[in-house]
């Protein structure tokens, strides 16, 4: 058996419960979740088993495929597969679970080497990290899966003798309708087919041509077998479907040793059976397919051409907003040079995706929370960009990287002198260990750390910095991170722009190390900066989203109408302390001494540049050249489009690139703004519900929050305590997800502390007349997942509000927060309505319209 991985996290799904039902073996590792309202898991649970489950013919191991035909490169819809099938197989490790790699190589026109080796490279590093499967005969095995990779030109004499058997059976046939004929002949939705003239040959006639087609006697189109089953029947694919077709093309691992070829759904159920997979998984467009899956697969076992009989299961498969999955588009995007290359770093591609440094353990993150079900969804690209920062906060180590330079002088320092400061690399990983970050005269600062009171920007904003600035001011201090204060004494200026290209300063010795010397006041501002004799240079992509809309080409009519003309932006010159240039070229060393079976890839070299996002060593990278993808920023930056205009990116401060040259630009929110923002309102699953010992008018609720220690492991689920007794029932309460507030000061309710609020809409009346109903939340969105408004910023929510003026902060939040005519919660703030929005969709109500939320 094969050691539950660390990291699986899927819950109890209609496929597992069928497995389940079906064998009797209990599956372990999954989520221990609670169905919610809106969770149909056990309908289709139930009806699946009915139509698949009942049977008592089933034979061990529990064996599951990845099956991907080798005619193009694996993208972000196929790692939900790959994921998905070896999970199962984990996940039933008491059924000696196992996953098999299968290429189905039926289609020599389409299919290349190329694909096969890039593909088992795609799996191989999806799966990273994971314990693979092991067998007896794994001797050449360089991949995950159980045993040897398997294609199914391995099976090609088999499921010839399969088709032969169909034949003598009378059930296949020769025809020699032309393709245009068989599609006329065929019929449609609403009017049956008509049966083949060539339908009724005789066994003998068909077996002759059958061999004929076999030895290369005719040319490409002239018969064709198909099987005979039922013209009239409703679904089109069991309309004596084609099942051997005449192909004179060399196939990449058979060469010429065939001229005609099956077609994909003979040969799956064919290759399924003779593998042993018990259980095929498949997506929704083949669920039309599955009679005829089922057709075959009955009868090769009738011929004892195998031993046991497979059973196809589908689900939903992964659409993704703001990005194409079709292969026709992508190879749209590649010929046509709107990217690079597959590799492209903005493509949804296996090897676009990891160029770009999302690692493998985000995107199975990604895949293990949008789950299993049978209902299409479209899922919002930022839930994947929230597990690629989830998990690259965990492993990337930090480090000082100014993007936009602007140089400082110490006046106080002596030119020769260098201090070295021993730093963490990672705040919460101690084993990481330090970095070294040397300290001298010159130092980089990013440019938006100090805001120019007396030049352009200065004089665009009235003389005044901009709410909230804590950072660099002309005559003022600011902390340099984990070395000293310094104060900006004078201004270096650009003759022409008056743009500051030079700020000298002096720096306070008594301030080292974070010291506030006794009697002054605390520096609020601290800033990142890097050395300037000691720095590297480096280039940056700064890598976005390759479309602007949601769904490309729904509205413009094609699709690269709505690229995203900024998604990509090279930003030259950027200066990094020297520890990342040697990490780099430790890392391109390393590199060329790897191995296939242990392949590193440069995008394994990971950092969080501090402030700026999240970022990976680029594959393109030399030893005099070091390139850097930003793989994701430090928060979603993607806001609801403004009103009247197109939707997009919210406006951010932008750097210094190839293609532009922009205004820095000043101002703040409005307060009130500011303070929907300090306020952590956040997605959280009540646990269980029960009434308060000591309160009739109270109920007790354990609440996921999503809260994690430093170690980034799950903490104890929140108390809250709620004055919803008799509001609610408790069955309706339990496994449901809420908003939550999860930065109040915690408060003891008659004996028990409540460390969070529940957020619930009320129709304003008293006592017993009065209706409450509690937020409703995506079940899709992660707990812990903190919330946004509409066309505002992202949240950015104090620690604690336990001050007093902190907690009138809540109170003023509260009294904007209503429900609208649509059920909506929003936040109204005079004429201006904001809705309250999840990473998939907006927070709602089951029934109270205009009514109050607290």
């Amino acid at each position: 058996s094969v050691p539950l991985a660390d990291g699986f996290a899927y819950a109890p799904n209609f496929i597992t419960k069928i497995i389940e039902q079906s064998t009797g073996i209990t599956p372990v590792g999954l989520l221990d979740v609670g169905q919610t309202n809106n969770d149909n898991t056990e309908d289709e649970a139930t009806s699946a088993v009915e139509a698949i489950a009942n049977n008592n013919d089933f034979q061990g191991p529990i064996t599951t495929r990845f099956p991907p035909e080798p005619n193009g490169y694996l993208h972000l819809g196929h790692a939900k597969a790959v994921s998905f099938n070896f999970a199962v197989a984990r996940a039933f490790q008491g059924g000696n679970g196992r996953c098999h790699m299968r290429l189905d190589d039926t289609n020599p026109t389409k299919e290349d080497e190329e694909y096969v080796q890039s593909i088992l490279e795609d799996v191989r590093w999806i799966q990273q990290g994971l314990e693979p499967f092991t067998a007896d005969d794994d001797t050449d095995k360089e991949g995950p899966w159980y045993g040897n990779v398997r294609k199914t030109s391995d099976y090609f004499q088999l499921i010839y003798d399969a088709a032969v058997y169909l034949i003598k059976t009378g059930d296949a046939f020769v025809d020699e309708l032309t393709a245009e004929e068989m599609r006329e002949y065929r019929g449609t939705l609403t009017e049956p087919g008509k049966e083949s003239p060539w339908r009724d040959r005789s066994v003998e006639e068909n077996l002759s041509l059958f061999e004929k087609m076999k030895n290369g006697e005719f040319e490409n189109g002239r018969y064709a077998l198909r099987a005979k089953i039922d013209m009239s029947s409703p679904n089109l694919n069991m309309r004596d479907p084609v099942i051997y077709r005449i192909k004179h093309e060399s196939h990449q691992a058979t060469g010429d040793d065939w001229c005609i070829y099956p077609m994909y759904d003979f040969s799956h159920p064919i290759a399924d059976a003779v593998e042993g997979i018990t259980h095929s998984l498949c997506t929704l467009e083949f669920e039309d397919h599955r009679p005829l899956y089922d057709w075959t697969a009955e009868r090769v076992l009738k011929a004892d051409l195998v031993s046991c009989q497979p059973r196809q299961i589908e689900f939903s498969r992964l659409n993704l907003k703001y990005t194409v999955l079709s292969k026709r588009k992508l190879i749209k995007l590649v010929e046509d040079k709107y990217v690079t290359g597959w590799d492209d770093p903005r493509m949804p591609t296996l090897s676009g995706v990891r160029r770009r440094g999302m690692p493998p353990a985000a995107i199975r993150l990604f895949c293990e929370r949008m789950g299993i079900s049978k209902s299409d969804s479209n899922i919002d690209f930022t839930i994947m960009e929230d597990c690629a920062r989830e998990v690259l906060d965990d492993e990337s180590p930090r480090a000082f990287a100014i993007l936009d330079p602007l140089k400082v002088t110490i006046k106080n320092w002596d030119d020769s002198t260098k201090e070295d400061f021993g730093v963490p690399r990672h705040p919460k990983k101690n084993e990481l260990g330090e970095r070294t970050v040397p300290f001298g005269k010159n130092v980089y600062i990013e440019r938006s750390d100090f805001f120019d009171l007396e030049g352009p920007e200065g004089l665009s904003n009235g003389g005044r910095a901009p709410k909230g600035f804590k950072r660099l001011l002309p005559g003022g201090k600011v902390r340099l991170k984990y070395a000293y204060v310094i104060s900006c004494d004078e201004i270096v200026r650009d003759p022409e722009t008056n743009e500051p290209t030079e700020l000298v300063c002096t720096l306070y010795p008594e301030t080292r190390a974070g010291v506030t010397p006794e009697g002054e006041a605390r520096v609020k501002g601290i800033i990142q900066w890097v050395e300037a004799s000691t720095a590297a240079k480096v280039q940056v992509m700064q890598y976005d989203r390759l479309f602007k809309v949601e769904e490309p080409g729904k509205d413009s009519g094609e699709f690269t109408d709505d690229i995203n003309t900024e998604s990509l932006k090279i930003i030259n010159d950027v200066i990094v302390e020297p520890s990342v240039a040697m990490d780099a070229l430790s890392m391109i060393d390393r590199i060329q001494k790897s191995s296939m079976e242990d392949k590193l890839y440069h995008s394994a070299l990971t950092y969080q540049f501090e402030r700026s996002g999240y970022f990976a060593l680029d594959s393109s990278s030399t030893e005099m050249n070091l390139v850097f993808n930003r793989v994701v920023t430090l928060r979603d930056t993607w806001g609801a489009p403004p009103a009247g205009g197109r939707g997009g990116k919210a406006e951010q401060p932008k750097q210094k690139s190839q293609q532009a040259n922009p205004r820095r630009q000043g101002g703040g929110q409005a307060p009130i703004l500011e303070d929907a923002r300090r306020v952590a309102l956040r997605a959280g699953t009540i646990l269980e519900a029960g009434p308060h010992p000591e309160a009739d008018s109270l109920i007790v609720c354990k609440l996921d929050c999503g809260d994690k220690n430093e170690a980034g492991e799950a903490e104890e689920p929140r108390t809250v305590v709620a004055g919803l007794a008799g509001k609610i029932p408790y069955e309706k309460l339990t496994n449901r997800k809420v908003v939550c507030i999860t930065n109040l000061k915690p408060a003891k309710m008659r004996g028990i502390e409540s460390t969070a609020m529940l957020l619930a809409a009320s129709d304003g009346k008293e006592g017993d007349d009065e209706t409450v109903e509690l937020l409703d939340v995506p079940d899709s969105v992660p707990n812990g997942e903190l919330l946004s408004f509409e066309n505002m910023d992202p949240c950015e929510p104090d620690g604690m509000l336990k001050s007093k003026g902190a907690l009138k902060v809540w109170d003023r939040v509260k009294s904007k927060l209503k429900v609208n005519e649509n059920g909506e919660a929003t936040y109204q703030d005079d004429d201006t309505e904001r809705k309250l929005l999840t990473s998939v969709g907006p927070i709602t109500v089951e029934s109270l319209k205009e009514s109050i939320i607290g």
